[in-house]
């Protein structure tokens, strides 16, 4: 990024005027002795800013800004402090993190002794007939072979539900896997459903099973909604709580815009009444999810381009096309090195795909579509290059291909050529690479795996997210992520794959100016210049210049979002 200190031309407030012939009002908030990444075209880098109102006013020297200082301006002395652009989440499920911190969290759990801890922990305070909920397990994780099962399961380390039945005898319990295309029932949960041996794999879904053909409680991708349409449905007032919690979580972290990737038309109406009173902060770019029948009225109504000021759009739909990696869920070209008896699952019918996004680039909505697996990649830019030849001005919907792990080397040229929006999660890759070698092998892996530069070169934008709460939602752990390829703990010392890293500068602009742009809000959002909206961030550390390994520890000093603060630690 240019080091170069430059002064950005004033806001002219009074239309038709020009800006030398009228006085400068004093700003509202003035924050100087800084250190300001604008992510303007020029990657200016300024002293400090002011903001009127909502908006930035100028952004410049020390001198040029403090000149702008009026009797009731406040006035913010940054002690060289790295200020950015508010940061983006590109791809989060908002509702999702805040029923996180609700349930069971056993995201980091080291074993399946571990996961049966925490629930029976729960299950000790839990009322008889209670549903137990909880997410994160990652059975890549566990070190231990289970002892129990066919030859083949044992192999994949995948548990059952016994041991997890024997502590929550009177209460159904369901524990979805990190990435949430995989969950574990209990033996009450499964009766709940009433499923049995005789029980079909569900198109899209799969049960794992024993030797005996009974039901482990491992369920994936469609297969899992034989139970979770059994759990009771979250209230209004749940999910009210849920947004509450997610959006206090978002603003701690800098996080000052989330793109909702699937969500309901009743989670919108939450959203507008928290907006309208008040209570939410975080902007939010929602993708609304279902089937045509159940889209089909919002498509009639057309997207909502802005609402509450900036703080909520309405107009993208999102589409499931393959499961999981990690699950074995992911549509692959070729089978699984590691179960060569399959190559994934289709989640969505393809004719499905096709017939939800014809009808939202129709409606004028941009269409989101999750594909991990090179087969799913492949279909889905496929069917992208044709809904383009069909609905005349669908490319400037900015098709976006949510994920795009894998991809086979022919597509990755076709993401700038269609326009098409990469929208990559960089945690992923550092979360997945100790057990990608096995599940795709050494060739597939370097050819298409998480290839941030590869798309980066060809032209693609890529808007970066966490995919919270499959991922931790800390912007800056994907920060770190994008710029090493290395865990926390810096492994492996030269990164994962290290030609695919991204610059310091590439990954914020993922995380601001290219995420805004497949919100389409670069023009309000995403760079620090006159005119636009005020979001920013002051950081405990500059992530630009700051060894790489210190990253992970930068905490959020400030959170202004529209000129207002909303959090200050």
């Amino acid at each position: 990024m240019a080091a170069v200190l430059r002064s950005v031309a004033v806001l002219c407030i009074a239309a038709h005027v020009a800006c030398g012939s009228v006085s400068v009002p004093a700003a509202d908030l003035i924050i100087h002795n800084a250190r300001i990444y604008t992510v303007d075209p020029g990657n200016a880098i300024a002293e400090a800013i002011a903001i009127t109102g909502d908006r930035i006013a100028a952004v410049g020297s020390n001198a040029e800004i403090l000149a702008r200082r009026g009797d009731a301006t406040r006035v913010i002395d940054a002690q060289q402090a790295a200020i950015v652009p508010g940061l983006h989440d590109a791809h989060g499920h908002f509702i999702g993190l805040g029923e996180s911190l609700q349930i069971v969290d056993l995201r980091g759990t080291s074993s399946y002794d571990e996961v049966i801890a925490r629930v029976q922990q729960r299950v000790a305070v839990a009322a008889a007939g209670e549903w137990i909920l909880g997410r994160g397990w990652d059975q890549n994780d566990w070190p231990e072979t289970l002892s129990t099962g066919t030859p083949e399961r044992r192999a994949f380390g995948w548990p059952t539900h016994d041991a997890l039945s024997a502590v929550s005898p009177q209460n159904p319990v369901y524990l979805t896997r990190v990435d949430g295309h995989a969950g574990l029932a209990n033996r009450r949960a499964l009766e709940a459903a009433g499923i049995t041996r005789a029980t079909a794999d569900p198109a899209g879904g799969r049960l794992l099973r024993s030797d005996a053909g009974d039901p482990t409680g491992v369920l994936i991708d469609r297969a899992e909604d034989l139970v979770t349409s059994r759990i009771p449905s979250t209230t209004a007032t749940q999910i009210e709580a849920q947004a509450l919690l997610a959006d206090k979580t978002s603003r701690r972290l800098g996080l000052t815009m989330v793109h909702d990737a699937g969500t309901t038309g009743a989670t919108v109406d939450v959203y507008k009444r928290l907006i309208d009173s008040g209570r939410l902060k975080t902007r939010l770019y929602v993708m609304l999810s279902g089937s045509l029948r159940e889209l089909t009225p919002a498509l009639d109504a057309g997207p909502l381009t802005e609402y509450g000021n900036g703080h909520l759009a309405v107009r993208a739909i999102k589409i499931q096309a393959d499961g999981a990696l990690g699950s074995r869920g992911a549509a692959l070209l070729e089978p699984y090195e590691d179960e060569p008896k399959t190559r994934g699952l289709l989640i969505t019918p393809p004719e499905e795909v096709y017939a939800i996004t014809l009808a939202a680039s129709r409606a004028r909505f941009q269409t989101a579509i999750h594909a991990i697996g090179d087969r799913a990649n492949r279909q889905v830019m496929d069917l992208f290059e044709q809904i383009q030849r069909e609905v005349p001005g669908s490319r400037e919907l900015r098709m976006r291909n949510e994920h795009a792990q894998i991809l086979d080397s022919a597509e990755i040229p076709r993401f700038a050529r269609l326009g098409v929006i990469a929208s990559m999660q960089p945690a992923h890759a550092t979360s997945d690479m100790p057990w990608v070698p096995a599940r795709i092998g050494e060739s597939r892996m370097t050819e298409g795996a998480y290839v941030w530069r590869k798309l980066r070169t060809a032209g693609a934008r890529i808007a970066a997210g966490s995919d919270f709460p499959v991922e931790d939602p800390n912007p800056m752990l994907g920060f770190y992520a994008a710029i090493t390829r290395q865990d926390a703990s810096g492994h492996p010392s030269r990164g994962w794959m290290p030609a695919e890293r991204l610059t310091r500068e590439e990954a914020l602009r993922a995380f601001t100016i290219d995420a805004a742009y497949a919100a389409h809000a670069e023009t309000l959002l995403g760079s620090l210049e006159p005119g636009k909206l005020a979001d920013l961030v002051m950081l405990s550390q500059d992530i630009m210049r700051v060894d790489p390994q210190a990253i992970p520890n930068t905490t959020i000093r400030m959170t202004i979002i529209g000129g207002e603060t909303v959090y200050s630690r």
